[in-house]
């Protein structure tokens, strides 16, 4: 002991020799961290990013999916793409679907948050039932309302019993969109719901309570008091609805295939059956691009100015 003391003494830079060691073993922990990232990064390389750059490279080409030659045709899939009535008629269709998502999701879920947000007896089972259809599979949901939406269906008989219908529910261009529109927003407004209840949550009692003591009426409260502090959970669902409804997929396959016609095709049915049903698969890349592109262009201005009322609110 004492002649650990000593040699410590006898060198008056003691603590500055354990720093290297120091410094080493954060290095390996370091090196350890980059480790366990490795194989994730190296998953979403593989299955996410490599494909996505294939594409983009097939979508300057002609390749079927098939042949192994390969040859550039340029700008040739975009031409056609510009002249091609589908292609914007699916556009139109999409765009219409997420409008009509984002404000079905975001004024139902707030609705329905504010309401099992009170002292009813029965919220936790509400609570429970909104949010049950989020969790079933959007496949197994379209099929059952595919039922309910058939000419003998549960819908139809209902309808019937006040002397109303039948009505082709998926037969009918503007009906099969609004079909499409209801069962999306019934399986998946529970969502919203729970992220307007956490942020009511996390509300402050004392500002409502102040509200009160100044008089001001239940709209004014709402409008002047709860939004401005439910403006991050804004965001989240209006982003959130977005997206879902710009690539909107599953539940059109399997209720209405794109159809009656092409009244319910969108951009994510359209490169499927481009790409896969009819084998034009650097035509389905450069439509797959071109929605892309027209999806950040869409959802990165709606989340800056989201952002911009979340600080303006803060």
């Amino acid at each position: 002991m004492s002649g650990a003391l000593a040699s410590r003494a006898a060198s008056p830079y003691g603590d500055a020799v354990k720093a290297p060691s120091r410094w080493r073993r954060a290095l390996r922990a370091d090196e350890v961290s980059y480790l366990f990232i490795a194989p994730a990064l190296a998953l979403y390389i593989g299955v996410i990013l490599a494909p996505i750059l294939m594409g983009v490279r097939y979508a300057f080409t002609n390749w079927d999916g098939l042949r192994r030659t390969v040859d550039n045709v340029g700008f040739a899939n975009f031409e056609r793409m510009i002249g091609d009535i589908q292609v914007r008629s699916a556009v139109l269709t999409t765009l219409v679907i997420a409008a009509s998502l984002v404000i079905v999701k975001v004024a139902l879920g707030l609705a329905l948050a504010l309401a099992v947000n009170g002292n009813l007896k029965t919220r936790k089972f509400l609570r429970v039932a909104f949010f049950m259809p989020v969790v079933l599979t959007p496949v197994i949901v379209s099929y059952a309302w595919k039922y309910i939406f058939s000419n003998e269906g549960s819908l139809n008989t209902l309808l019937g019993v006040f002397g109303l219908g039948p009505y082709q529910w998926l037969g009918d261009p503007l009906l099969a969109l609004i079909s499409v529109i209801v069962v999306t927003s019934w399986q998946s407004v529970g969502l919203s719901m729970v992220i307007f209840l956490a942020g009511l949550q996390a509300f402050p009692p004392e500002l409502t309570e102040a509200a009160i003591i100044d008089g001001a009426t239940p709209w004014q409260r709402f409008r002047n008091v709860t939004l401005p502090m439910l403006a991050p959970a804004m965001t989240v669902c209006v982003v959130i609805a977005l997206i879902q409804g710009l690539r909107f997929f599953d539940q059109i396959y399997a209720l209405t295939r794109g159809g009656p016609g092409y009244a319910t095709e969108t951009l994510s049915t359209m490169i499927y059956r481009i790409s896969f049903q009819f084998g034009e698969f650097s035509y389905g890349a450069a439509v797959a691009l071109v929605f892309s592109l027209i999806v950040a262009a869409i959802v990165l201005p709606v989340m800056v100015v989201l952002r911009r009322r979340e600080i303006a609110h803060g």
